[in-house]
């Protein structure tokens, strides 16, 4: 593993949030692969109510949610766990402007497996927003 991921690691709590139970449980077993600690919630009130109770380090919300979408629920998250960086993800890259500015990064879920990692090492280590994706992405 980088120096970098392994120095960004020291067993960070992170709380991945998706609707869809095989991504949910691939995000899981990738993160603990490299010493995250996982919690998992299929909806975004699951993942609110394991905010609150949990002590979280990093987020990582599905977009695409029935109930409460990855915007929704990642201003809630703002409110309960302020210090935990936010990355939303999506298999769609027409994300609204509006719900890119509620979190710290945005990964493609295509992308998963190369910018993960990056991103949260670069927010858990305290480096501001981070866009894993080209600009034109987002217009």
């Amino acid at each position: 593993m980088p120096c970098s991921l392994q120095g960004a690691v020291n067993n960070a709590l992170v709380l991945c949030i998706d609707d869809d139970p095989a991504i949910l449980e691939c995000e899981k077993r990738f993160l603990e692969t490299f010493g995250y600690r996982v919690l998992t919630a299929l909806s975004g009130r699951e993942g609110l109510e394991l905010a609150s109770v949990h002590s979280v380090d990093v987020v990582i919300v599905d977009y695409c949610m029935p109930e409460m979408n990855g915007a929704e629920v990642a201003l809630e998250i703002k409110r309960l766990a302020p210090h935990a960086p936010i990355i939303m993800l999506s298999g769609a890259v027409d994300i609204p402007k509006k719900a890119l500015k509620v979190v710290d990064a945005f990964v493609v879920k295509d992308r998963l497996g190369s910018q993960l990692l990056p991103v949260i090492a670069e927010l858990h280590k305290g480096g501001g927003s981070v866009t894993a994706t080209p600009s034109p992405l987002y217009d």
